[in-house]
Formats: structure tokens, sequence, C-alpha cells
């Protein structure tokens, strides 16, 4: 979790000192908070899910753009400063800290799981991969997610010209955008990138409807995505016929020569349906 500092806790953080292992970077400003808010745009009744809360810049941010938080914190001293910092808004019921790990957390055993909620949070960058494909392969997922993220990662799922495993696996679900640049500038100690804010928006299972669609679809991409540059007909090989994708390819006007890299989202779900309606298999 990239971890937060606010003016108002300065003298009371003076002492809170980050862990490497959970990946802590403080924010030194407010400004960062309010654009993930802007980013996930959020308002007054919104229910946003936050992952690492740290201290609580983002907390204060969210809270004061009238959501009800859900935050879960595993660094026991954070739960500590936000019970103290925010003790009237859990009096309120507007936040509601949650002492666990992400990684093992049941998010259904959250009571507003069944309503239409948001992900918003500042994550640590070695946890990047999982916690994408996690919350947005959560059985009722968010509507919205704004993390913020390497900068670098970020580019891969919204600007590069090129499909990816990463940009395919975030655009089968919702629709990226590059929403700002963070320098490392805003963070203390300052990390060794640069950061930025990445917001998913209208997430849903409705490509990929079932755990063995998601299963089937991703056995695909890695197939099709695992030798970049070579040509897709080759890499489908190790899991269909040959002659049987060339009639398939053809039909779909599918060039025999294309990468994978080339198609988009759209076309590699038509190209998975069709394979599914097919049942060719090796």
């Amino acid at each position: 979790m990239l971890t937060h500092m606010t003016s108002d806790n300065d003298q009371k953080n003076e002492g809170f000192a980050h862990k490497k292992s959970l990946g802590q970077n403080f924010l030194t400003t407010p400004v960062v908070p309010n654009w993930m808010c802007d980013a996930g745009a959020v308002g007054a009744g919104d229910i946003v899910i936050e992952i690492g809360p740290g201290t609580g810049a983002l907390t204060r941010a969210l809270l004061a753009r009238g959501a009800t938080v859900y935050a879960i914190e595993t660094d026991e001293r954070a739960v500590a400063v936000l019970k103290e910092t925010f003790a009237a808004e859990i009096t309120a019921g507007q936040l509601h800290l949650i002492y666990d790990d992400v990684r093992t957390f049941d998010f259904g055993t959250l009571p507003i799981v069944k309503n239409p909620y948001k992900i918003v949070a500042n994550i640590p960058y070695y946890l990047s991969g999982f916690l994408l494909r996690h919350c947005l392969e959560l059985p009722k997922p968010p509507t919205t997610i704004v993390f913020l993220m390497q900068k670098e990662v970020v580019e891969r799922i919204t600007r590069d010209k090129k499909s990816s495993l990463l940009s395919l696996s975030v655009r089968v679900y919702g629709e990226p955008k590059y929403f700002k640049t963070v320098s490392r500038g805003h963070f203390k100690p300052a990390p060794n990138v640069d950061s930025a804010i990445l917001a998913i928006h209208n997430i849903t299972h409705e490509a990929l409807p079932t755990t063995a669609d998601r299963e089937a679809f991703f056995i695909l991409l890695h197939a099709g995505l695992g030798q970049r540059r070579k040509q897709l007909l080759g890499t489908l090989t190790s899991l269909y016929p040959r002659e049987a994708l060339e009639h398939i390819f053809t039909d779909l006007e599918l060039s025999l020569t294309v990468r994978g890299e080339d198609l988009s989202i759209k076309t590699w779900l038509t190209l998975y349906r069709t394979l599914q309606q097919s049942s060719v298999s090796k």
C-alpha cells in the first residue's frame, strides 16, 4: 500500500516509519487523494472500499466527499492512528475499519457488496497484478476501480498500441483510463519511479459470466500471447488443430499471419466464443 500523511497528522506520524515489506510510501500532499476521488467520481452516498488506508489521507478525502468507507488495513500501527483520527466518523458509521490482509480477506463478508460500490486505493507495486485481477473478478465486482500504481504499468494497460496479457485482462472487464501522472515528489520516502492514477469504469462480468468462461478465456490468452511476436495461428496449435484454426480464422476474416498482440479485446472475445462453439480441441 502507498500509505498516506496529511498536514494535520504530521506530528502524530513523525514516528510512523514506513515498512518496506508492505510497500509503504507516505503521501505528503492532499492533492493526490483529491485527484483519486475525481478519477472515481466519488460523491455523497457512494460506498467505497479502500485498500491500505495507512494514516488516512485518502480516507479523509473520501469521507469529505460524503462517501461511506470500508477501509481494509493490515498494519496495526495504522489502524491505531485511524481509530484516533477518525473516531467521530467511526462512531457515526461513515467509516468502518477492517484489520485484515486484503490478499486473504473475504469481500463477501462485507454487508455492502450486494449494492453498487467502488474501490479506491493506493496499492503497493508488488501487488498490482494480483489486486487488479482479484478485484475485477470478485463475484460481485465494483462498478469502478481507482488505483495509484507504477506509471509504466498504467501506460501498458491504457496507452500501448499493442495488446498484452495485462491490458486485455483489464479490458475484458471494464474501460481503463489513464487519469493523471503522480510524480515521485509527492511521496516520502520517494519511490524510484513515478506513479499514475488508473481508473477503470463500467466494470461488468457480462463478457465472461462464469468462472469456467474466465478460466477458458485466460488459457486462450496465455497461449496466444505467451510468445511475443509469434503468429497467433502457430501459438494456438498447442490447444487446437491447425486445420480447424485456419477455417475459423478465415471465417472471422483474420489474417493467418496475424499476431495476438494486434487483436483488440472485442476480436479476442469473438475468437474465444467461436472456438467454444466449434468444440474443436486437441
